[in-house]
């Protein structure tokens, strides 16, 4: 008798058995790749507004419904959010001035400027949420190795260390309950800060640790032989995986063409 174990991700807001979601790692790896360079070249809200656009569209297919999206997409919204403000605040002014504050100004270039570090962050950082949450650690060293043909060294290194990051949320949770139970930490905005930092501090030090053990266990069962490895689970490309990198070569596409037609296209090199 057999017993079927449930894929946690199932039941996490995830169809694994989406379009997208059933690519190969190393084609969405490759189109996630070919949508960040495009976006990379220039600055302008355009090309970011219709790449993120087109991405909405295609999320229907990708396996990722919109409650998981956002609370496995907070991190961006932590890095693009903060990253337009500044833009707009201490970016360079140029138009009319919209508000002022001693010698902080905020102008319609720098507001422009900042929506479109906002958008091209999130458009950029979308296709790797989805990248993350449909794509088994296992499957990616799988396709790594045998697609991308990259050392067996390294992909076995990354496989060990993405089946571990999950535990690092873990650990935090567990030091946040144990300083509470012993009364430590400091009170006030200060105070927080200090805790905080003394709890990275530690989350660093149990990280130096585990990453030892598990380097020394990984060697000792002969994870770091040279010989040429053989794999329990095949991986390939099919029709499909190509249809992919199209899509994202074809969106790339379209949103620069937007952004010339629209003449905001900046490119940073320029």
């Amino acid at each position: 008798m057999s017993i079927a174990v449930a894929d946690p991700r199932a039941d996490s807001g995830l169809d694994l058995h989406a379009p997208i979601a059933r690519t190969n790692p190393v084609a969405k790896l490759a189109a996630s790749t070919v949508i960040a360079l495009g976006l990379l070249i220039s600055v302008d809200v355009v090309t970011a507004g219709v790449a993120l656009a087109l991405e909405a569209l295609a999320l229907p297919w990708c396996g990722v419904r919109p409650r998981a999206l956002l609370r496995r997409g907070v991190i961006v919204v932590l890095g693009a959010v903060p990253a337009g403000v500044a833009t707009a605040v201490f970016g360079e002014d140029s138009g009319s001035v919209l508000a002022a504050l001693g010698p902080v100004s905020i102008t319609s270039g720098s507001l422009l400027a900042g929506a479109a570090i906002t958008l091209r962050i999130f458009a950029i950082g979308l296709p790797g949420v989805v990248l993350l949450s449909t794509t088994d650690p296992t499957d990616l060293a799988d396709a790594l190795a045998q697609v991308a043909r990259l050392p067996a060294r390294f992909t076995l290194a990354a496989l060990a260390s993405l089946r571990l990051f999950g535990l690092m949320a873990a650990e935090w949770r567990s030091l946040s309950l144990a300083r509470r139970a012993r009364g430590i930490g400091d009170s006030g905005p200060l105070g927080a800060l200090r805790t905080a930092l003394g709890q990275v501090f530690a989350l660093l030090v149990l990280a130096i640790r585990r990453a030892t053990v598990l380097a020394t266990t990984m060697e000792s069962r002969g994870f770091g032989s040279r010989r040429e490895r053989t794999w329990a689970r095949e991986s390939r490309l099919h029709w499909r995986d190509g249809l992919l990198v199209a899509g994202a070569l074809a969106l790339t596409v379209l949103a620069v063409a937007a952004g010339v037609r629209a003449g905001t296209w900046n490119p940073v090199l320029s």
